[in-house]
């Protein structure tokens, strides 16, 4: 190799790059660029030095390798649905391409390659009557969501975290050595890696568990946003009443005017109901009479589906865009809280926040699982999001009403959160990640960084710093 170790590799570096790996090996301002850097949320844009379009195993030990050897911090990029630094100046690992997966029914197991989404696990595993921890977006990638716990608004409170189920994960760490690491063979590594969210390597393939689930009661039920006192408080008497195979969430929206959706959403200020139950659609019928009794309905679409169409309970948008978001864990919904969610988003609050959502967890969140894995959010009771659509002309005020809405709350707030929730701003702030973890996990987790990135090449993520 020519280029001093450690310095920018030169034109000769990148060729040499070029001839050792399948896919392909792209620089700022080449044809194909723009596309393999492309993310979900356009204000995350990722700009860096080189990217490697990953097709195999192989190429994610050789990006990883060139990295190291010239001291470029490593990115990785499947849906790009969880970007928090634009990676300047780094390599970028797209793995889009490794789309390899397939299901045990025998076992009750499925093996996908770091390529693939959710949406295409699903009906691979139905055709064998099984169904994975899925989120409730199945367009996100598979090993990114599991690797930072993965909340299912279905299978969450009766299974856990998808984090819980994982068998073996495939793994390169930042010495550039592939591993194969299960509980048994290496449980600090399988700790660290479930709940780290991509601080200790670039993982490649991952084998889980999937259950005998095919169908389920559920779905959306919308109200008008004027009703959100009353709908709120019945949510809230309701929850403690349903069982552990009754998952849902309340989300207050101020919906665009896009002819996609129906006539009484279209740019309507709304309450989305979400719900899904694991019961037949009769005691789910009898379940949810006080919630449809709360107010008026301007659409119900909560009834009998096939486990595939669990994007519908959630119906979170699938394409691109320009937004900023917040989260914040939840310690209680009391009266207070929810007369102050009232106030901060309400129909006399002037909010002009897209989505501000509310989710109910408990159950099976809160066991730690047989292999354990550092998912820091057991015992939480409740998770917030929210999210302003705009562009970077309009951060500043954008910004500022996230703020009003969630420091509003804080009184409620609870240290531990959802990993996956962080939005680029919280996931980047040290100390932020430090407390979403809590000493002592976050301790172990640096000390395990120092054994397996002790440079640090993994920092284009909620960065855990080497102890």
């Amino acid at each position: 190799m020519s280029g001093a170790a450690g310095g920018r590799p030169s034109p000769q570096d990148v060729a040499e790059l070029r001839q050792s790996v399948t896919g392909p090996v792209l620089e700022p301002g080449a044809v194909g660029y723009e596309a393999e850097c492309a993310t979900f949320n356009l204000v995350c844009p990722l700009r860096p030095a080189v990217v490697v379009g990953a097709s195999r195993e192989q190429d994610v030990v050789t990006a990883v390798r060139f990295a190291a050897r010239h001291g470029l911090p490593v990115a990785v990029k499947t849906a790009a649905h969880q970007v928090v630094s634009p990676a300047e100046g780094g390599l970028l690992i797209t793995t889009q391409r490794m789309k390899g997966m397939s299901v045990d029914a025998q076992h009750g197991t499925a093996r996908v390659e770091t390529g693939v989404r959710w949406s295409e696990v699903l009906p691979l595993a139905a055709e064998a009557g099984l169904a994975p921890v899925v989120g409730s977006a199945p367009e996100v990638g598979v090993v990114g969501y599991t690797l930072g716990g993965g909340q299912s608004p279905l299978l969450g409170r009766t299974h856990g975290y998808a984090a819980d189920h994982v068998r073996r994960l495939n793994v390169v760490t930042a010495d550039g050595e592939p591993r194969r690491v299960t509980p048994q063979s290496d449980p600090d590594l399988y700790w660290a890696l479930l709940g780290g969210k991509g601080n200790f390597g670039v993982v490649t393939e991952i084998e889980f568990d999937v259950f005998p689930v095919t169908r389920f009661y559920g779905g959306g039920i919308y109200f008008a946003g004027e009703h959100l006192p009353q709908v709120l408080d019945a949510w809230r008497a309701w929850l403690p009443t349903v069982g552990e195979d009754m998952t849902s969430s309340l989300a207050v929206q101020r919906l665009p005017d896009l002819p996609e959706l129906p006539d009484p959403l279209r740019g309507a200020f709304v309450i989305h109901l979400r719900i899904g139950y694991l019961g037949s659609a009769a005691d789910g019928e009898r379940l949810l009479e006080p919630l449809r009794a709360s107010a008026p309905a301007l659409i119900d679409l909560v009834g009998e589906k096939p486990f595939t169409a669990i994007a519908e309970i959630h119906m979170d948008p699938v394409d691109a865009m320009p937004y900023y978001d917040r989260s914040l864990g939840l310690a209680e919904l009391s009266a207070k809280t929810a007369q102050t969610l009232v106030e901060l988003t309400g129909p006399e609050s002037g909010c002009t926040l897209v989505n501000v959502e509310i989710r109910a967890l408990g159950g099976a969140f809160d066991r730690e699982p047989e292999f354990l894995n550092s998912v820091p959010s057991r015992g939480l009771p409740y998770a917030m999001f929210g999210f302003a659509v705009g562009g970077p002309d309009q951060a500043e005020p954008l910004r500022a009403e996230l703020a009003r809405v969630f420091d509003g709350l804080a009184p409620w707030a609870d240290e531990r959160n959802l990993v996956n929730f962080l939005s680029p701003d919280e996931a980047t702030d040290t100390e932020a990640v430090r407390e979403l973890y809590g000493a002592q996990r976050y301790e172990r987790l640096a000390a395990l960084k120092r054994t397996y990135d002790p440079a640090n090449l993994f920092r284009f993520n909620y960065n855990i710093t080497p102890a």
